[in-house]
Parts: C-alpha cells; structure tokens; sequence
C-alpha cells in the first residue's frame, strides 16, 4: 500500500469541530425560540446526555467485538487465505463480500473495524465498502429482530435485505470505478496500514499494539458521534418529523431524517421503527431501516476514521436516494 503523508493536526479536529459546532446552533436555536419545543431547555440537555450515554453504552460491546475480529482478522489469519476464498471477478468478490455480514454477528458500530482489518489485509476499498454497508442490515441479529417486529407484513422485511444488499452492491461498483482506490482512505489510515505492514514482530506483540491502534481510532468517533446524536435527538423537535408522517413522500424524507438522527443500533431499530407504523407508511419505515443503519450519525462519525469526507458524503447520497426511491417503490406496490 502506496504511503501517504500524515494529515496536519488540524485536520484531525475538522469533524469534532463542525460537530460541536452544528450542536452550538440548535442550542442557540433552543434559546433563542424557546416556543417551538415542550419541554425547557436544561430537561432537554439532561435528555440529550442520557441518550447520547445510552447510544454509547448500546454500541461499546459491539464496538469491541468488531475490534477483536479486525485483529483476528489482521494479525491470527494466515497470509493468503483471503485471497484463496475471494472470488477473482470484481463484481462477485463485492457480491461475497456483501454477504459476510451473515456470519458476522455485529452492527454497524463493530463493522468499520472489522471492515478496517479487511482493508490492511489487502482487501480494496471499494470491496470492502460493500461489506461495511450490507453487514449492518443483512447479519443474523437483524434479520430475526426485523421478522420479529413486522414478519413479512408489507414486504417490509424482504425490501430491506434485498435493498440493502442491492445498495451495498451499488456503492462498492461505483467507487470501484475511482482510478486511485488508495485516494478513498484518509491519510492517518493509510499510513497505519503502511505500518503494519513492516511489523515482523510476534503475533502476541502485534495483537497488542493493533487493539491500542483499533481502540485510538474508533473510540473518540465513537464517543462524539454518539454526543451529537444525543444533542440532535433532544434539541430538534420531532413534532416537525411526526406531522408530516401521514404524506407518502414527506413520510419517507421523515423518516430518513429520523434515522440519521436517533442513531439506533440496527439490531433492534426494526422495534423503533415500529412504533411509527400506525402513522408513517411502509415505504417510510422501509427507507428508515435502510439509511439508519449505514448513515446515521455514529456511523459516519466511525467511517470517518478509515474514508475521506468525500467518500463518504458520497455513499450518504447514494444509500439516501436510493432508499428513498425505494421506499417510493413500496408505497406504490402495497
């Protein structure tokens, strides 16, 4: 992997600030139209951080358990056989690989490092992002959580799996398609993949330093995302997004709002969105369970640890237009 030159500082702290900063707004919002909410502003604030510890606290286990997999996957794998069980045709390796989700029991949260670790074994980017988006939506937990909480009413469980994996599909061929794969990363990942590939020390050693690694990178994007979607939850007023639930487009553009902000777990997002089902359509509770996964708010806040901004306002563009015409889709069949 070509070496890349470390970023400024500077641009390290480039999301946490825009974070902190779009939090400033609604607050000031908040304060200054107090009117538009029911609550007063400090019960908010105390709501805002009980969420935003309950979002953390609902995706720290799996956060580690995607950590231990990335360094299994990593340093305990023996070399070649990756490319052994890959298949050579780059539309049916993204194919295979957006199907590991199956046997890969994690959310979103535990899939960037393991996503991670597939990319410093060799694995392109553009592949690899097919796995990062399929995963959350096409692993075991969800499948039997989403047919718990809809069973195959209004197809809404077979529109998710097939859309997701169609979108996962989707996303991996059009970045495939970027003449420089190595341009997709951000340049602190690029230059610790380059690390780790001149580590000729014992696998005991490298498992230790690749978990510290693992823990610097996704902990603090994990700690921020989950503050901001705590903030966004308590200081937008979901009023806004519940009043126009019952129009079969606006419910979907609703709900895909909804499922940026709330940054559920996909494991059990399939029991929150199904809270919604008395008001909001189908296609609108569909659209959900297909952005919220990949594109919330945490989520973006982790992938931003492996891919560049670009990158990823690219793939929030594609999965958002693709679920909502989806969503559109199901509507208008049932």
């Amino acid at each position: 992997m070509t070496q890349i030159a470390e970023r400024p500082r500077t641009r390290r702290w480039k999301g946490p600030v825009v974070g902190i900063a779009a939090v400033a707004c609604l607050v000031a919002i908040a304060v200054l139209a107090p009117g538009i909410f029911d609550d007063p502003l400090p019960t908010r604030l105390q709501d805002g951080l009980t969420l935003s510890l309950s979002v953390l606290i609902e995706a720290l286990p799996f956060v580690m358990l995607g950590v231990v997999l990335s360094i299994v996957m990593q340093v305990w794998v023996p070399s070649g056989v990756i490319e052994r069980i890959m298949p050579r045709a780059a539309w049916a390796r993204r194919a295979v690989l957006s199907l590991v989700g199956m046997v890969v029991p994690v959310c979103e949260c535990g899939n960037v490092p393991f996503a991670r670790g597939l990319i410093m074994r060799g694995v392109g980017p553009a592949d690899t992002l097919a796995f990062l988006v399929a995963a959350p939506i096409v692993n075991p937990i969800v499948i039997i959580t989403t047919h718990q909480a809809f069973g195959f009413d209004d197809g809404i469980l077979i529109a998710r799996l097939v859309g997701g994996y169609l979108i996962a599909n989707l996303v991996g061929w059009l970045y495939s398609r970027h003449p420089d794969p190595q341009a997709l990363l951000t340049g602190r990942f690029a230059q610790t993949c380059e690390t780790a590939s001149h580590d000729h020390s014992s696998r005991a050693a490298r498992t230790v330093a690749q978990f510290v690694v693992e823990l610097r990178a996704v902990m603090p994007a994990l700690v921020i995302g989950s503050a901001v979607a705590g903030a966004v939850q308590v200081l937008v007023p979901r009023s806004l997004l519940v009043a126009i639930g019952s129009n079969p487009v606006l419910s979907i553009v609703a709900m895909v709002l909804l499922a940026i902000t709330v940054a559920i777990c996909s494991n059990v997002d399939a029991f929150f969105a199904l809270s919604f089902a008395a008001t909001f359509s189908p296609g609108s509770l569909v659209a959900f369970l297909l952005v919220g996964p990949v594109v919330d708010l945490k989520m973006m806040a982790l992938m931003r640890t492996t891919y560049t901004t670009r990158v990823i306002a690219g793939i929030v563009a594609v999965v958002i237009l693709t679920a909502v015409a989806i969503g559109i889709g199901v509507n208008l069949v049932v």
